[in-house]
């Protein structure tokens, strides 16, 4: 008998995913206990297994016990783009360093038809988070990298693990595109949990190298400068 490593913060894209309380309640119960003995023998393990319980703590103590309101990630459909343009204004409308064209920058992206991934948390009928992936191109050629990013959540709902399911459902997406890396522009600490990090050899001109971080999924790291499509020079 094999045991297999449960995952129960991750979500899949290709249908969709709804949470209901008891069975999220069961999972932390299990997701406490299960696989100790192979989570102990290094600190990236015990990283990882502390991410799984605080996630699925998350599920468990926001969960709706009523079905209608169990939130759902999905694909965008072209009905959503007015939710989702309000929502992505909304939810960088405090942020700090925001140049407050993020929405303009999704509906660039879609016009071009360079929203590679771009899926959306609903929850009874209401969008509540988003997030979109482009290509991006690299000066030495290198294929099948993507650029992360707007990542939105409603202001509401800021601190419901909302935002980490969704990076997640949309890096499983990527994976499935058959991508080699992605690449985000975002504070390290929080990007970090996700496997990113900076790399010197992948630059983004005129910014600090620390808050440019990459994901590789083969392996290989080029050398390389990035280049976002236009549609991030958006600005209505």
């Amino acid at each position: 008998m094999h045991d297999t490593p449960l995952q129960p913060a991750q979500l899949g894209v290709a249908g969709v995913c709804c949470i209901k309380q008891a069975h999220a309640a069961q999972l932390f119960g299990v997701a406490q206990s299960y696989g100790r003995k192979y989570t102990s023998s290094s600190p990236l393990s015990q990283n990882l297994r502390a991410l799984i319980d605080e996630d699925t703590r998350r599920l468990a103590a926001n969960t709706d016990p009523h079905p209608e309101n169990a939130m759902i990630l999905r694909p965008e459909t072209p009905a959503d783009a007015l939710a989702i343009e309000q929502l992505t204004a909304a939810a960088f409308e405090q942020a700090p360093h925001s140049s407050h064209t993020e929405h303009f920058i999704v509906n660039a992206l879609r016009r071009a038809g360079q929203l590679s991934v771009s899926l959306v948390a609903e929850v009874a009928g209401h969008i509540i988070g988003h997030v979109a992936l482009s290509p991006v191109t690299l000066s030495d050629g290198s294929p099948g990298w993507y650029g992360l990013g707007p990542i939105s959540v409603a202001p509401e709902r800021h601190g419901q693990g909302i935002g980490s399911q969704l990076m997640r459902a949309a890096l499983q997406a990527l994976q499935g595109l058959g991508a080699n890396g992605c690449v985000v522009l975002g504070d390290p600490g929080y990007y970090a949990r996700f496997g990113f990090e900076a790399h010197p050899q992948l630059q983004l001109p005129g910014v600090p190298p620390e808050y440019f971080q990459a994901l590789s999924y083969s392996g290989q790291w080029p050398q390389a400068q990035v280049s976002y499509h236009p549609a991030f020079e958006a600005t209505s």
